[in-house]
């Protein structure tokens, strides 16, 4: 089955699925209200995104001169920096890397990336065990899957299927608690960072001047995979740069109002390399993976290159009416929702994936939220003028035929309602759906009715 057979499948299955939708939607509308509570705090929130496009726009306008300063910086804090041009690439380095470092078990902190590059799945392979710590993560892991939203991985589980789950695999009482489901999973986890052989985060931010790492969050275990472990591995895209330090008290606050409401998420850690040697705690040893992964190509484009601008806070997600009703899954990407419909295709082979700038309703309320002004819509239509060259010969045809007829009211007058309405119910399953009903058309056209108003 296609890709985009499958989407249109899964859409329809989980859209029609009312006990999921009530999940999404109970837990998205606390982030919804805490959202709106954190943006409150702003004396002027527009003023802070414009200059947050702004600096991401001179970012993106001198990529390789900050890519350049950050590798300068990041290893004269006795960091190595690595260059990954892809996914096959980053983990032929990394597996010799802990091969060579004897790594039987890592840690891995809530990271975008390395689902992207399906580090989990590559490391498990090679008899590597990655666990993940950050809650959601480490729920969604137990449970065969993947994150189901970029900021809330387990957004799709209520606290009876988590209960549920780890009893199933952990022999936990049905009955717990939140509280004490959480209990259990820090205690559980805390061995493995003890015992922990590396640890993996991702980067929120890569600071150019300092060659720092800025990486939050809201439950400590990036901290803890970074510093108990010897060594620290961090992989990140190469779009994550920022000029320095001094941003951070601008983009942190962002992120975490539009991703989860909070003033400033609970966890700020800035990583600057190894441990020095009058340093207790730290890693021994800390390398940095710079990915492109096809982000050149989507550089190269100027239709989606400010996509890159991107800084996964998620709100266009919670934004979308069709995320909302189709669930994260659906895509069968890591990057859903708008920003995913914009990217994926790009990251993947969009002659398979072109089909997701479809999956919007261009309601315009993703650009409307996102903290750095991205284009979404514009970009969406620019995928789906491409997407026109992977159109089968039927889709083509059909294309060419409703855009005559309904660029012109004189053609689109020829039929009467009743006549529309009957090839409306033939051609319907096809286009819209099974589950939609749609009104008849009227008898008469609008514009008879609107001379037969003129005249009275």
């Amino acid at each position: 089955m296609s890709t985009v057979h499958t989407f249109k499948k899964d859409a329809a299955r989980v859209s029609a699925d009312i006990s999921h939708r009530r999940i999404i939607h109970f837990n998205m509308s606390k982030y919804d209200t805490a959202v709106i509570a954190g943006k409150k705090r702003y004396d002027n929130l527009s003023l802070a995104k414009e200059t947050a496009s702004a600096i991401k726009d001179n970012v993106i306008a001198n990529l390789s001169y900050y890519l350049e300063s950050f590798e300068n910086n990041a290893t004269s804090n006795g960091a190595e920096v690595l260059w990954a041009e892809n996914s096959v690439d980053l983990i032929q380095q990394l597996s010799a890397i802990l091969q060579a470092e004897n790594t039987r078990m890592l840690v891995k902190s809530k990271s975008m990336v390395t689902e992207e590059v399906e580090l989990n799945h590559h490391l498990e392979n090679r008899g590597i065990e990655s666990v993940e710590t950050d809650l959601g993560e480490f729920i969604v892991q137990v449970a065969g899957e993947k994150p189901y939203h970029i900021v809330t991985p387990a957004m799709h589980k209520s606290k009876q299927d988590i209960a549920d789950l780890f009893n199933e695999h952990f022999d936990t009482d049905k009955s717990l608690s939140a509280e004490e489901l959480t209990g259990f999973v820090r205690n559980l986890l805390r061995e493995k960072f003890i015992n922990a052989d590396a640890g993996v985060t991702g980067a929120n931010f890569l600071c150019a001047n300092e060659g720092a790492v800025a990486v939050t969050e809201n439950e400590g275990n990036a901290l803890l995979s970074a510093s108990f472990p010897k060594l620290h591995i961090v992989i990140a895209g190469i779009e994550k740069i920022i000029p320095g330090v001094d941003q951070l008290p601008l983009f942190w606050p962002l992120l975490a109002a539009h991703g989860t409401g909070q003033q400033l998420t609970v966890y700020s850690n800035l990583f600057f390399g190894p441990k020095k040697k009058h340093e207790v705690d730290g890693p021994e040893r800390m390398i940095i993976f710079l990915l492109d992964n096809k982000r050149s190509d989507i550089y190269k484009n100027t239709s989606v290159q400010n996509s890159l601008k991107c800084i996964r806070c998620g709100a266009c997600l919670n934004a979308c009416p069709v995320y909302k009703n189709i669930g994260g899954y659906s895509y069968s990407t890591t990057y859903s929702g708008p920003i995913g419909s914009v990217l994926s295709p790009h990251f993947k082979n969009f002659g398979e994936y072109n089909h997701l700038s479809f999956a919007s309703s261009l309601c315009g309320k993703c650009e409307e939220v996102c903290p750095v002004k991205i284009p979404l819509t514009d970009m969406l239509l620019s995928n789906r003028q491409a997407a026109q060259a992977y159109q089968s010969s039927f889709d083509k045809g059909t294309s060419s035929v409703l855009f005559k007829i309904l660029s012109s009211r004189q053609h689109m007058n020829w039929l009467g309602g009743k006549l529309k309405s009957k090839l409306l119910s033939i051609v319907k399953n096809k286009f819209i759906g099974r589950r939609k009903a749609l009104s008849p058309f009227a008898p008469k056209t609008f514009n008879e009715q609107w001379k037969k108003h003129i005249k009275r």
